[in-house]
């Protein structure tokens, strides 16, 4: 299940739209620390062709495809232009003056003259495999207030969009892939075609990506930031980092503390836990964030239900019910049970996107699959007929960290406690973790590294309601990333990361943070601000 960021921009916009009409109408080498650049313990690596390296910045071209397409990115209200880069990185790190591979950088300048600028603030919005030159513009209202001290910095990781992106499938073959049902309830039958399925999978970005596939793992672009940092000039690395980008921002911690410098981790990452045992988690939130969903969708008098049992009661029978018999929605499209399912899935990342989900169910009862496929495909980063590159990337940086293969009949004796902490995710959760079996090349470990003794103090922002990275995982990184390491902010609310929630609370700690250097006090609460009323 995709650690995804608090939007995925361009689709939910799409979403809106939608809704809105709907309504009108009804590294591998290398020890820790000795990564190059200043503080970081390589002079070294200093001398060697990477990082003797300037950017070359130019106005931004549109999107690419494996980037989500979209039109060039509009200048800023006060009227900055966006600039785009390309930096060159070692394909291997344990080999730095073998061959390269290139990431593609955005930013846009501060407003801050020299005495005011503190550096380059580093984005990195999740997935994996989210395109961070495509996203930062799309997201940056969001963030201006922390450009009168910072240039704001997105890019793509390793294996992402512009930067040498993993595919695997053609669209047509990713279509029918997302149209799949991949909850096999019905024999033997099913399981051995789902598991025949991960591996043609596999296989697929073994024939089509298989140069890159040992190189995108965490560590690989936590090695990359650390050369980001040293190119555009900054002594420490300023970082924001939210969902899968916690984790990326933790490891950087872990391989170079002395270079951590003002850092954001929003949506934390728990970095305890193997990859079943995180989906276990994940059934568990996306089933508590539904709760909550299916009672505020009664309160308000949606159609699905009179309580919050009856509208599960509602979703589950729909689900079952498209399990069986798919409902068409021209263009050679059709609403699956996993495709309703990765529609509740998206619409639940995001308190203000509950409406749409609302009106996409009762619509899809009604026999319009319309509004919930674009839901559906907004997780799946669907974009008109064709995908960018986000899935593909994401299955290579999981099944390149992650070492864990598992087995049919390792999931089946998981499989009650998956039922039990979610009737309705469970087993969508449960087989997503074949995903990496038969990955052509060897997982580095069971869970990321993030000790950083030395490391000073990282902003953790834990939001009680989160369904992708449950609550619980926020005290779980700070206690791993060490002691006097991990600041915690908890937000009472719902959805995947508090910041981009709009808390005007969060807000304000966080930007006090980044802009000032002023860390809150422990066990400081920020309270829900609801969005949709009462």
């Amino acid at each position: 299940m995709p650690k995804r960021p608090v939007t995925a921009a361009a689709a939910l916009l799409s979403s809106a739209v939608l809704l809105s009409a709907s309504v009108s109408a009804c590294g591998r080498g290398g020890a820790a620390g000795t990564g190059g650049g200043a503080g970081g313990g390589g002079e070294e690596n200093d001398r060697g062709r990477v990082w003797a390296q300037s950017l070359d910045w130019k106005d931004c071209p549109a999107p690419s495809p494996l980037q989500g397409g979209g039109d060039a990115p509009e200048p800023l209200p006060d009227g900055t232009r966006w600039q785009c880069a390309t930096l060159r990185t070692p394909l291997d790190w344990s080999a730095p003056e073998g061959e390269t591979m290139d990431i593609a950088l955005i930013r846009a300048r501060s407003r801050a003259d020299a005495a005011d600028r503190i550096g380059s603030l580093l984005f990195n919005f999740g997935g994996p495999g989210e395109s961070g030159v495509a996203t930062l513009p799309a997201l940056a209202p969001d963030y201006e207030k922390l450009r009168v001290r910072y240039d704001l910095v997105g890019f793509d990781p390793r294996g992402v969009g512009g930067s040498d992106g993993v595919t695997c499938l053609d669209a047509r073959a990713t279509q029918a892939m997302s149209e799949r049902d991949d909850t096999p309830d019905d024999g033997d039958d099913e399981v051995e075609a789902l598991l025949k399925s991960a591996q043609e999978y596999a296989a697929a970005c073994r024939r089509e990506s298989g140069r890159l596939l040992a190189h995108v793992g965490t560590e690989d672009a936590a090695r990359d930031m650390d050369l980001m940092r040293h190119v555009l000039g900054d002594d420490k690395l300023h970082y924001f980092g939210i969902s899968y980008g916690t984790e990326l921002g933790a490891v950087y911690a872990h391989l170079f503390p002395r270079t951590v410098g003002r850092a954001v981790l929003d949506g934390v990452v728990d970095p305890t836990l193997d990859p079943l045992r995180e989906a276990l988690a994940q059934a568990g939130g996306f089933q508590l964030a539904f709760e909550h969903f299916a009672a505020w969708c009664a309160r308000t008098g949606c159609s699905l239900g009179d309580s919050a049992e009856a509208v599960q009661a509602a979703v589950t029978a729909l689900e079952a019910e498209l399990d069986d018999t798919p409902l068409s929605v021209g263009d050679d499209r059709t609403l699956t049970g996993s495709l309703l399912l990765d529609a509740v899935i998206q619409a639940l990342y995001r308190e203000t996107a509950w409406p749409a989900l609302a009106v996409g169910l009762e619509q899809a009862a009604g026999g319009d699959g319309r509004t919930l496929l674009n839901l559906a495909d907004a997780l799946g980063d669907r974009h008109g007929g064709s995908y960018s590159d986000q899935q593909d990337a994401q299955a290579a940086i999981t099944c390149g960290d992650r070492s864990d293969r598992y087995t049919v009949d390792d999931l089946l004796e998981m499989a009650p406690r998956f039922e039990e902490a979610s009737p309705l995710f469970g087993d969508t959760m449960l087989w997503g973790a074949l995903r990496c079996t038969g990955w052509p090349v060897p997982g580095k470990a069971a869970h990321p590294d993030v000790r950083a003794p030395g490391a000073p103090p990282i902003l953790l922002v834990g939001t009680t309601g989160d369904p992708a990275t449950p609550y619980a995982g926020t005290a779980r990184m700070a206690e791993r990333l060490g002691k006097g390491v991990g600041v915690q902010l908890t937000y009472e609310g719902e959805g995947h990361g508090a910041y981009d929630s709009g808390n005007s609370c969060v807000r304000k700690v966080v930007d006090t943070y980044l802009l000032e250097g002023k860390r809150p006090a422990p066990g400081t609460v920020c309270a829900h601000e609801p969005p949709l009323g009462k």
